[in-house]
């Protein structure tokens, strides 16, 4: 393929501010079919897309078995991700699908295996791998200047579910749709940021899930419903190679917007990964000898530079740089959050 026609299925949020505007930024996408089941909203994106009428789906089938669409964008809420993936699969489609991947580690693994007996190219969409200071963090740690990492701590803060805030029950909030909260919408990302900057596995995990806010108003206005996922999550994690991980996941973090804040310790020096330190911005701190032993940002090399919706497209072209996550990466993942889900409610250390 030259130029991939995709289809997207899901216009909310997340496909509005990254997924759409990466496609039509790419000169190897083109956005050729949409879905959603808001008709304004399909509406709206397909006039934005300029998407011809008849290319507009509110039925995903539709949309997948459309002729004008190569590969699938899927950034739906988590509990139909399987089935829309599955669907691409089946009429032989790449797809890229937003994470968590599936509702557990079980639905993973049947979309894993149907996957790879077709042969269709997978990509899952952990945002954080693109981002430049992550990725030149990443080669830093792999080159050995840091020596042995000792301990890696992750931060991931938003403040969204605040009272002040005024959510309504979207959603995220819903177990049967997100399978989990925070841990999943946010510790997702910064569980395999983690692993992907040091390229090791997690091993051993304990946690300590809870809600804060237990009943939260209906979108429609009609009154109240139970939240029934976290608020937040406190991890800990053995990995391989003797690292100590821990993690604090929130979205009560007052005055955060996408705050990140990762800190790895080596034998021989440190770094420290921000992101929205300064809105928007990802930054990287590096501190050994050759530096007086104090933190200091460094600038970030162009190569470390890339964008997630053309990494989509180098990989179905064959030209990609072997750092995007596919469904094997969502298995993983969706172990680990398996495993800490246990973990939290027998309240004992869980060896994945």
């Amino acid at each position: 393929m030259s130029v991939i026609r995709v289809g997207s299925v899901g216009l909310g949020g997340i496909s509005s501010g990254v997924h759409l505007p990466g496609i039509s930024r790419s000169p190897d996408l083109a956005l050729t079919a949409v879905c959603d089941i808001n008709p304004a909203r399909l509406q709206e994106r397909g006039e934005q897309y300029r998407i011809p009428e008849n290319r507009r789906f509110t039925d995903y089938h539709d949309l997948v078995a459309c002729p004008d669409v190569d590969a699938v964008d899927i950034s739906t809420p988590n509990n139909v991700h399987q089935e829309i993936a599955l669907a691409a699969v089946r009429a032989g489609k790449p797809y890229g699908c937003e994470k968590p991947v599936t509702m557990d580690a079980a639905e993973a693994r049947t979309l894993a295996e149907a996957t790879k007996s077709a042969g269709v190219k997978s990509m899952i969409y952990f945002s954080y791998r693109y981002k430049a200071a992550a990725r030149y963090l990443r080669s830093l740690v792999a080159g050995g200047r840091f020596g042995h990492i000792h301990h890696v701590n992750m931060q991931y803060y938003q403040a969204w579910g605040l009272a002040e805030a005024d959510c309504s029950l979207v959603w995220r909030y819903v177990k049967s749709i997100a399978a989990s909260g925070a841990l999943g919408d946010l510790g997702c990302h910064g569980l395999d940021l983690v692993s992907f900057v040091t390229g090791q596995r997690y091993t051993k995990v304990a946690a300590h899930l809870d809600t804060i806010i237990h009943e939260r108003r209906l979108p429609d206005g009609s009154g109240r419903g139970p939240v029934d996922v976290d608020d937040f999550s406190n991890i800990l994690c053995e990995m391989t190679d003797g690292i100590s991980a821990s993690f604090q996941i929130s979205r009560f973090a007052y005055g955060r917007g996408n705050y990140q804040r990762m800190e790895v310790y080596g034998e021989h020096g440190a770094l420290v990964y921000h992101l929205d330190r300064i809105p928007g911005v990802d930054e990287l701190e590096i501190c050994d000898a050759s530096t007086g032993k104090k933190y200091v940002p460094v600038e970030i090399p162009e190569e470390f530079r890339v964008d997630q919706m053309q990494a989509f497209a180098d990989l179905l072209n064959g030209t990609d740089d072997g750092l995007n996550a596919d469904i094997d990466d969502g298995v993983v993942n969706e172990i680990l959050l398996d495993g800490i889900l246990k973990a939290a409610e027998e309240q004992r250390w869980v060896t994945l």
